[in-house]
């Protein structure tokens, strides 16, 4: 009987994966038709300023880290400054400082550390919204983050869906930081159309 269940389940697994590709489909008939149409009306688009305030969750230690090295130099850990170091990062997006906050989306890239003077990280990543009326859209920011400094600014250099074409700021300010855990609260002015 056990056999059986078995070769059923198998079944089961194998007829999904062949109608997965038939079940998903894109929110867009035909991309290039919607991505001339969406050019079209740029010009009588008006630009809107979108401002959005949550926090960022870096977990470095513990049983869920959020973020991994992927390189070091050779110098790195005798580096007071960690220069040469590269991290990838998938984030927690928060509405409130806390970790179990509501989760708005996640913050996915990599920083490395990039001065031998003070700590400071380049920095590319995406925030990925997942809720409030931003859901599926994206802001792309690349920026050096000295992260002593209070507060820092970092651009915006573009972003998908709602935010097709944004352009801005945002400001970073550390919330708490330990050994294992940085929140970071970020403070967005994005212009898009």
């Amino acid at each position: 009987m056990e056999k059986v269940g078995s070769i059923i389940f198998l079944n089961f697994l194998f007829i999904i994966c062949l109608a997965a590709p038939l079940m998903v489909q894109s929110t867009i008939e035909n991309p290039r038709e919607n991505i001339d149409q969406w050019f079209q009306n740029l010009p009588h688009a008006k630009q809107k300023l979108t401002r959005l305030h949550f926090y960022f969750h870096d977990v470095v230690l513990g049983p869920h880290p959020t973020v991994v090295a992927v390189a070091n130099a050779s110098h790195t850990f005798t580096s007071p400054t960690f220069f040469g170091r590269v991290n990838i990062f998938d984030n927690p997006l928060t509405q409130g400082p806390e970790p179990g906050s509501k989760l708005v989306g996640r913050a996915q890239g990599l920083y490395g550390f990039t001065s031998q003077e003070e700590v400071s990280l380049l920095m590319a990543m995406n925030f990925v919204f997942r809720s409030w009326k931003h859901n599926g859209s994206s802001l792309t920011v690349l920026g050096r983050n000295p992260v002593g400094q209070l507060v820092r600014e970092l651009p915006i250099v573009g972003g998908t869906g709602v935010f097709r074409l944004a352009r801005g700021f945002v400001l970073a300010k550390t919330y708490f930081f330990n050994a294992s855990v940085a929140t970071v609260e970020y403070n967005v002015a994005a212009l898009h159309y």
